[in-house]
């Protein structure tokens, strides 16, 4: 999410919330994501609300006890907490609100898969259907298509992932797809895939190779990037006959290419090896 000022400063109020209502294994973090969805498309649709609850001019107590009001009985306990929280805080737009919430709800569900733990397969999911959609233009046109209706989006996607995907993974694509806000389809996915990384404090580096690497080629590669970047890396595998030099590895913006480079040089004598 990008935000500014005010705005970046309850983001992180509210990232600091949300974790330590996660941190207690009382909370249901797969409902509370769900809640926080629930909230995120009444503020999108109900423009007029979300800006009274984002007003600067009025007392951030009388527009969490309008939170609390109108959410009452509609979502639990922790959720309408979290959301007075985030209406108790100063934004610089109105739209950073429903971003933030949408974010935590995300974080939220993916914080359920951590405790399952079956976050990397909802990580590996994710991007491979990515790389299907990039890929199958009749598929990216059936779930961006604005005419076709959200269960229509959700039936397709139940035939696609439903008992082949985790829980988490088709709960998060169905969202996206259904309420992308804007966002194109893939930079959705490219988002969701970031907050997976982040829930282990991770990087995402996105390997692509001529032929498919072992199971030792990736733990040495893996063991490589981390040491190059000073932080775990989570690898996102893909296999294409043309790459140029064998593989390719890009880490956020950056590429290198060949034989992973200067850099990787002795990763990629070892893994030659």
């Amino acid at each position: 999410m990008t935000a500014h000022g005010a705005s970046r400063e309850a983001f992180a109020a509210a990232r600091e919330r949300l974790d330590a209502l996660t941190d207690s294994t009382s909370v249901d973090a797969a409902r509370l994501g769900d809640e926080l969805a629930a909230v995120t498309a009444l503020l999108d649709r109900e423009v007029s609300l979300r800006r009274v609850l984002t007003d600067p001019a009025q007392p951030g107590e009388a527009k969490a006890e309008l939170a609390q009001r109108l959410l009452g009985g509609q979502v639990g306990g922790p959720a309408a907490d979290l959301v007075a929280g985030l209406v108790r805080s100063r934004w610089s737009q109105s739209r950073n609100l429903v971003d933030t919430l949408e974010e935590l709800a995300n974080i939220a569900d993916l914080t359920a898969a951590q405790r399952a733990n079956t976050l990397d397969d909802v990580e590996d999911e994710l991007f491979r259907f990515g790389r299907i959609v990039s890929s199958n233009t009749e598929l990216r046109a059936a779930l961006t298509d604005r005419a076709a209706s959200k269960a229509a989006k959700s039936e397709l996607l139940r035939s696609l992932l439903g008992g082949r995907a985790n829980v988490t993974t088709e709960r998060l694509v169905t969202r996206l797809v259904t309420a992308p806000r804007g966002r194109s389809l893939e930079a959705g996915l490219e988002s969701l895939s970031k907050l997976a990384a982040e829930r282990r404090d991770r990087m995402v580096a996105v390997v692509t190779s001529a032929v498919p690497l072992s199971d030792g080629q990736k733990q040495r590669l893996g063991a490589a990037l981390a040491k190059l970047y000073g932080r775990s890396m989570h690898l996102n595998l893909d296999v294409d006959p043309e790459v140029l030099g064998g593989i390719r590895v890009q880490v956020g913006d950056e590429v290198i290419n060949g034989a992973i480079a200067d850099r990787l040089d002795d990763a990629g004598r070892r893994m030659a090896g």
